[in-house]
């Protein structure tokens, strides 16, 4: 088993470059911390998910998993920048959204769940703004901020800090020596702190572990979370009639995995132990697929002994759908991985209920704010009220 931290490489002779940067980064936040530049609250729920790393921390399945637990109770909107698009400004996604339109994470999201609002705003106030006051979005309840923990213009209900365990921040150093992108210190501005990507072995000793050295306050809220995997689904179902397959059906493939993400080891290391070899074949983060890259896919495909298929992310699996290129064989054998959180030491109760609470707390939907809305005094105003932030601290 893989130990936490273990993906950490550090570049020593850039630390003279990291120490400039670094300062840099700290004196932006202390002019936040001092009010010389301004955050902005919102008179709407607001949950910001993200990292203080370069790189896949895994913002995208908890940012789904935020939309699953809240979707069904209010109208959820998630906000991105929309990383790599070819579009600018404010762009609300519709069903006919691209990874060139919205980014290749927004329109995974926007294909999942077709009921929610997503857009994508490097100007993440601006994007705020649109979705609560522009008509087709001003149903709004909540606003999901995805990758925007160094984003201090708009000062979120929620705070979430995403670590990965193979990469813990407090091993880490700042870039370019190492990943992070402010010191590890910006960990006190979180209000839940979450483990990304642990083993689903991580024995009792190594939780109190993490726990001493994270150092965290008492008032933030620490949890772990694991990678689980649902069906295998076909990228392209009319050319090998749809069918799911099961990760038990994986038992007698050379499996070739595809992956253009940030930290595709975890999936490998998950995956091998199911499937009769694997073979990765790796691509940066948000990769755009040329020709060459086509080529490629298909060669090392048709290297494999039979039986044989293909293995890719959903992130990668909305980018592949656009490209051509692709011989019959690797279409019809091209799957896409869907990933889910799962919560550890039975801590996802008490996470959605925190969650829960918050929204429900200053939400702007009569529904869900009645019961609150009866337990406070009669002179209180709630729609005149900006929210607060969620009061861990106070517990």
């Amino acid at each position: 088993m893989r130990s936490e931290g273990d993906f950490i490489k550090i570049n020593e002779w850039l630390l003279p470059l990291s120490w400039a940067y670094g300062s840099v980064v700290r004196l932006r936040n202390q002019m936040f911390d001092l009010g010389i530049l301004k955050s902005r609250a919102y008179n709407i729920p607001v949950i910001a998910v993200g990292n203080i790393t370069v790189g896949g921390a895994g913002k995208t399945p908890h940012v789904e998993h935020l939309v699953r637990l809240l979707k069904e109770k209010i109208k959820v909107g998630v906000l991105s920048r929309g990383y790599k698009r070819k579009s600018k400004g404010y762009v609300l996604a519709d069903d006919d959204s691209t990874v060139r339109d919205i980014g290749d994470e927004p329109c995974q999201m926007k294909r999942k769940f077709s009921d929610i609002y997503v857009a994508v705003d490097k100007k993440r106030r601006n994007g705020i703004e649109r979705l609560t006051n522009d008509e087709e979005t001003n149903d709004v309840d909540v606003i999901l901020l995805d990758d925007a923990y160094q984003h201090r213009y708009v000062k979120p209900g929620i705070n979430i800090l995403l670590v990965d365990y193979h990469r813990l921040i407090i091993y880490d150093k700042m870039l370019p020596a190492g990943r992070l992108r402010e010191p590890s210190k910006g960990k006190q501005r979180a209000d839940m702190v979450i483990v990304t990507k642990c083993p689903k072995d991580l024995k009792p000793m190594e939780y109190r572990v993490l726990t001493k050295a994270l150092d965290l306050y008492p008032y933030q809220a620490l949890y772990f979370t694991t990678l689980d995997y649902d069906s295998l689904v076909p990228l392209f179902p009319d050319e090998n009639k749809g069918e799911i397959k099961k990760m038990t059906d994986l038992k007698d493939q050379n499996v070739l995995l595809l992956t253009g993400i940030a930290s595709p080891r975890q999936m490998i290391d998950d995956l091998e132990p199911l499937c009769k070899s694997i073979t990765p074949l790796t691509f940066g983060d948000h990769h755009n697929y040329r020709q060459k890259d086509i080529r490629r896919i298909n060669d090392t495909l048709e290297a494999l002994p039979s039986p044989r298929l293909i293995i890719t992310t959903e992130k990668d699996a909305v980018r592949l759908h656009e490209v051509e290129g692709l011989s019959e064989e690797a279409r019809q054998s091209l799957y896409a991985l869907p990933i889910r959180i799962r919560f550890m030491l039975d801590q996802e109760e008490n996470f959605n209920q925190k969650i829960l609470s918050y929204v429900q707390k200053n939400s702007r939907n009569s529904i869900l704010v009645k019961t609150t809305n009866d337990q406070k005094p009669k002179d209180s105003n709630h729609s005149g009220e900006r929210p607060g932030r969620i009061s861990f601290r106070d517990n």
